[in-house]
């Protein structure tokens, strides 16, 4: 019997799964190191994959049908 192969990852369409980057702003602090600053993808949060359909469908139709 052979086991199952799991379903690849979906990487973000945004990103394309660099979901995280460093940005130089232009100078160096006192120790010589380049300041930098960390941006994450807007659409991934950070995580460069995004869920499955299934959960996407499940968040939406919770949000969209909750009783008030």
């Amino acid at each position: 019997m052979t086991q199952p192969t799991p379903a690849p990852a979906r990487i973000c369409p945004a990103c394309d799964g660099f979901a995280s980057a460093a940005i130089t702003l232009g100078g160096r602090d006192r120790h010589g190191q380049r300041r930098t600053i960390t941006a994450h993808c807007r659409v991934c949060q950070g995580t460069g994959t995004v869920p499955n359909l299934r959960a996407l469908l499940d968040h939406a139709a919770t949000t969209a049908f909750t009783r008030r």
